[in-house]
């Protein structure tokens, strides 16, 4: 007979070949866990290849979901489950399964040419290595083609419903609702009735072999986490981030346009805007990231909100088009969703080593605001923050999300809309000078310049790339004139402190002597972190940066009041380095470029050395 067991959280990891549809699955299973009111984050895993090498540790797609019934900030590093389509995906993420986890394998694709090509001598299924692991090894494969066989589907299209099969299994075990899968699976195959039915059917077996079988004696329940009262959905960072832009238009009163070009990580940004064309956005897929923002910056100049999305290598791209925005001192929103490289790099892995490109990857003094979200849910607030400065300093501001919270998923409250301030774009509609002249570069008292929409009648004006003299905007190389225009750019940034919140530390007991300092996404695991830390009975501190250029008017008050400072980076330490140059402080860097999220169960041991004296890395 089968038990109920309540947990209180549960790690769970999908893992096959990159077409089992273990995105899709992990994907169905967090929708499920939403609707139960779990708190929630996910780690999707997949090869940069359209179609990558079957069977191979290379091909191996995954995607990790910790839900709870508590607060949580991470997807979470030690999975309590690892469902294995194969022998790769075993392979690949046995190391990551905590002892004593539970492995549920496909053991129709254990076969001796399979297992041979990730390299095991014998099945590990049968050969006793399992033995510290809960091993359910059953024939998913097999049990799904015969509940599909009045489908009339051939046995490799009616494998693929394997993974319904799985879900549908998984589904029984932790006590989630069907509901949601079946309307999900009416809906994306409306067009497909076999395809739907079939795969409607795989998910009901799976269900109802968990129900009947004997192999799992205990099924798991996790009750709904105490979130806040309100409205949620689940989010990954690339909506929130569409969402937060659409809003900053709609705040604005502004149409929205796009210029992009199709680029991992941040392809989705474009996707979603594209369905968007409604709620007055337009979006332009161009021929390349050059393209992209120069349509962006001439948008704007148009009298549109503009922005453009890219990564890493598309940022080096845009670098010239954004200095000339700079020089315009024209509104622009360039979205950069990190990802590892350089170069090519690893596309579909995150990192955080666009830090410097950001703040100084253009020539010439091109100061301008730097902006970096901390979840998936936050790329909407630091979307929104992004066009509010950009519009009220005339400056391209850049935002940085990267991989982990692009693809990640949470519950995310949803705002209401009309809570939210509106963002004045103060467009001239007037002259401004004397004897009824337009001057675009007669300042407010934000620093920031006249903006006319081209075909206003009598604002008139002249904008361009070449050194403008203060005021007028005509063309000057008058030395005098160009130092004074650089300092006015720079005192323009500089002043955008007024508007950012002073550095709060996170210090439950006020007397830590050490202090984590992150930015991004590190925000969810130095949380974890902290927590495992202070459980152990050491005392830190936490802070961290949405606002990195300008930085809050009170960091170097703040990094100094504390013994020691340590910065977790997905990089080799450009915060920490930046932050020693600005003030002079002993920044330790702690870096991983695994272009993997930092692991709290390494960076707890690692912060308690810290904390006790020991240096780390």
């Amino acid at each position: 007979m089968t038990t109920l067991q309540r947990l209180d959280r549960v790690v769970i990891r999908f893992a096959g070949d990159s077409g089992d549809g273990m995105q899709l699955t992990g994907d169905r299973f967090t929708s499920d866990s939403a609707a139960v009111g779990n708190d929630f984050a996910t780690l999707p895993n997949f090869p940069a290849e359209i179609r990558a090498p079957q069977g191979t540790i290379a091909g191996v797609s995954s995607f990790q979901l910790h839900f709870a019934d508590v607060d949580i900030h991470t997807p979470g590093d030690v999975p309590d489950v690892l469902v294995a389509m194969n022998p790769a995906a075993l392979k690949a993420n046995l190391r990551d399964l905590r002892r004593g986890g539970t492995i549920i394998a496909d053991t129709n694709d254990f076969t001796k040419r399979n297992l041979t090509k990730v390299g095991y001598a014998a099945n590990p299924l049968e050969d006793g290595s399992l033995d510290a692991y809960q091993v359910h090894p059953l024939d998913l494969t097999g049990m799904t083609v015969a509940a599909v066989a009045d489908f009339g589907l051939g046995r490799k299209e009616a494998s693929r419903a394997k993974n319904m099969f799985a879900l549908g299994m998984l589904t029984w075990l932790y006590s989630r609702p069907v509901e949601g899968t079946y309307e999900f699976l009416d809906v994306k195959f409306a067009k497909k009735p076999q395809i739907r039915d079939a795969n409607k059917a795989a998910f009901k077996a799976g269900y109802d072999f968990g129900e009947t079988t004997e192999s799992f004696a205990v099924r798991f329940e996790v009750a709904p986490a105490p979130l806040k009262e309100g409205l949620y959905r689940q989010i990954t960072g690339n909506k929130a981030l569409s969402l937060g832009l659409m809003a900053g238009a709609v705040k604005a009163d502004l149409p929205l346009f796009l210029g992009a070009y199709p680029i991992t990580p941040a392809s989705d940004v474009l996707h979603e805007l594209s369905k968007a064309k409604d709620h007055g956005v337009m979006t332009f897929q161009a021929e390349d990231e050059i393209a992209a923002v120069g349509a962006a910056l001439g948008a704007s100049y148009a009298g549109h909100l503009g922005v453009t999305s890219t990564s890493g290598p598309g940022m080096a791209l845009k670098s010239e088009t954004i200095s000339l925005a700079v020089m315009l001192e024209q509104p622009l929103v360039v979205c950069d969703i990190q990802r590892a490289g350089p170069s090519t790099g690893m596309p579909t892995k995150t990192e955080q080593a666009d830090l410097f490109q950001s703040l100084f990857g253009r020539h010439g003094e091109a100061p301008l605001p730097v902006l970096a979200a901390q979840s998936p849910g936050d790329c909407f607030w630091t979307a929104l923050e992004a066009v509010r400065i950009a519009l009220k300093y005339r400056t391209p501001v850049i935002v940085l999300t990267d991989g982990y919270l692009a693809n990640g998923a949470e519950p995310w409250p949803v705002p209401d809309l009309e809570k939210i301030p509106a963002i004045d774009p103060r467009f001239a509609s007037k002259p401004n000078g004397p004897d009824g002249a337009f001057l675009p570069y007669l300042r407010d008292a934000n620093l920031a310049r006249a903006i006319a929409v081209p075909g206003t009648a009598g604002l008139e004006h002249r904008i361009g790339g070449i050194e403008k003299a203060d005021g007028t905007g005509n063309i000057s190389y008058d030395p005098a004139n160009h130092e004074k225009m650089v300092r006015l750019r720079q005192a323009k940034i500089d002043q955008i402190v007024r508007d950012v919140p002073d550095l709060v530390a996170d210090d439950p007991d006020g007397d830590a002597d050490v202090l984590v300092l992150g930015w991004g996404s590190t925000w969810g695991p130095i949380a974890e972190t902290a927590r495992r830390v202070r459980e152990s009975g050491r005392k830190v501190a936490t802070a961290h940066l949405r606002h990195i250029a300008p930085l809050p008017a009170n960091t170097g008050d703040v990094l100094r009041a504390y013994r020691r400072v340590i910065v977790p980076e997905m990089n080799l330490g450009q915060l920490a380095f930046y932050l020693r140059g600005r003030y002079l402080v002993d920044v330790h860097s702690y870096s991983k470029v695994r272009g993997l999220p930092i692991s709290p169960r390494e960076f707890a041991p690692d912060l308690i050395d810290f904390i006790d004296g020991k240096d780390v890395r």
